[in-house]
């Protein structure tokens, strides 16, 4: 699958990235018909710990499903964010399965 990053306001490096990349190709296992999607990494200049915003929005055919998170890092806001997406796609294809 192919994913976009983009981070605001700061540099990502490559571990972080491809971490990411190795995340979001374990979505294919649950539907697997995803076109690609987008990874937004933005940080929030607060006193709060949980200062990272992490948003993904994946595109499939015909929908696109956003979730944001915010978390402690970034990489816990996609664990987190790649979890809920699993139940969102799940969902989706078992929808399709009734319908057929």
């Amino acid at each position: 699958m192919e994913v976009n990053t983009q981070s605001v306001n700061f540099t990502v490096d490559s571990k972080l990235v491809d971490f990411i990349q190795k995340r979001m190709n374990k979505l294919d296992n649950f539907y697997d018909k995803v076109i690609h999607s987008d990874v937004y990494l933005k940080v929030q200049n607060t006193s709060v710990k949980e200062n990272k915003i992490v948003e993904v929005k994946v595109h499939v055919p015909g929908d696109e499903f956003m979730v944001k998170k915010q978390c402690k890092t970034f990489e816990e806001g996609i664990d987190t964010a790649a979890n809920s997406l699993e139940r969102v796609l799940l969902k989706r294809k078992e929808k399709l399965r009734a319908h057929i």
